[in-house]
């Protein structure tokens, strides 16, 4: 058994599954003279990546959580990383009203994670 705790390598793994994931659906954006074509094939051969960390994240963490425990987990994730390529990549601010948006999101997970009694 991994020294490394399970948690640890599930939200790891789904992190770098966001980054591939936010590439390949998002990416191209910056790229708008490419044939989309070219750009559907890209983003495929990006996805695949995604694919090879997503799926060992969700088999390792299934059972220390739950299915919906790992499904918000990877929303939390996927704004965050989305967040930050808005910014830095896309050049796209976020205004407040993302941040609300995202707050509810977040405010879902709490009640998902909360063991209520």
């Amino acid at each position: 058994m991994s020294a490394i705790p399970i948690p640890v390598i599930t939200i790891g793994l789904l992190i770098l599954s966001n980054v591939f994931m936010t590439f390949a659906w998002y990416g191209h954006l910056n790229y708008k003279s490419a044939p989309l074509i070219a750009v559907i094939f890209i983003s495929w051969g990006i996805a695949f990546f995604e694919y090879v960390l997503m799926v060992p994240a969700n088999r390792i963490g299934h059972g220390y959580f739950s299915a919906a425990e790992l499904k918000t987990i990877q929303e939390v994730i996927t704004l965050t990383v989305f967040a930050l390529f808005s910014i830095f990549f896309l050049k796209e601010p976020l205004t407040w009203n993302h941040f609300v948006g995202f707050g509810f999101i977040i405010c879902g997970a709490f009640f998902i994670f909360h063991k209520w009694t």
